[in-house]
């Protein structure tokens, strides 16, 4: 668990041993330190330097040897603060700067970006692309066309979907095939009666992408989406129209 932790603080299996054997030892020798964590004596001074570095180790000199000490353990707690710091200025940028100039560097052309996905980790992906692309928009709300087939499949792999979806403030249109369909928070449900049995299907329109969710064959789930503005908008056009006259 330590290790792992201080990992994402960027300090290695080998400096993260050094710093715990100096904690325990006070200030010691390279020799000591060496002894006491089983590293040999070479590595151990090179991860040393690397943790004087970061901060988390200092020495002093006492006669022709150095004594290395660890500092108060509170100051992991500052390069935790510090990676913090780094990690949202690097995801500001990436929103206001990088992306932005990504994005124009692209064709101008318009293409279709098609990508298929299987099993319940692959509608899993799917269900968690929907709320991340709506939650970005101004107007939170996407559309579905839903059967009652695919129902047990659509959230088996992720239950808390629509508590998630709730929580982003994303609102919901289902239009349902056949009986069915609970309703839910920020959610508005309309039907459409059918005769006979309906095929698992289920159509989410989230501009600029549209996802289809069938079932490929018994208790296996798979989808397509489709990222485009121009097929985004026609469906939307019709998801619309549709359910005007419901």
């Amino acid at each position: 668990m330590l290790h792992q932790v201080l990992e994402q603080l960027g300090l290695s299996e080998r400096e993260t041993t050094l710093y715990q054997t100096l904690l325990k030892l006070g200030p010691a020798s390279i020799r000591d330190i060496a002894e006491q964590s089983g590293i040999n004596r070479g590595s151990a001074y090179e991860s040393l330097k690397q943790l004087q570095n970061k901060g988390v180790v200092s020495y002093f000199p006492k006669g022709k040897r150095r004594f290395f000490m660890a500092e108060n353990p509170d100051i992991l707690l500052n390069l935790a603060e510090e990676r913090k710091q780094n990690i949202e200025k690097t995801i500001d940028s990436l929103k206001h700067t990088i992306i932005p100039s990504l994005v124009q560097s692209q064709p101008t052309f318009h293409h279709t970006d098609v990508r298929y996905y299987e099993g319940d980790d692959g509608i899993e992906w799917v269900l968690r692309d929907i709320l991340n692309v709506v939650s970005q928009q101004d107007h939170k709300e996407y559309c579905v066309f839903s059967s009652k087939p695919i129902r047990p499949y659509l959230y088996r792999p992720f239950p808390t979907y629509t508590k998630q979806r709730v929580k982003l403030g994303i609102n919901v249109k289902v239009i349902a095939l056949g009986e069915g369909g609970e309703d839910a928070e920020l959610s508005q449900r309309k039907w459409i009666k059918t005769e006979g049995s309906v095929d698992a299907s289920y159509i989410a329109i989230y501009p600029p992408k549209c996802a289809i969710i069938s079932l490929a064959r018994d208790n296996f789930p798979s989808a397509v989406v489709l990222e485009s503005n121009d097929i985004a908008k026609a469906q939307q056009i019709i998801f619309d129209t549709l359910w005007r006259l419901l």
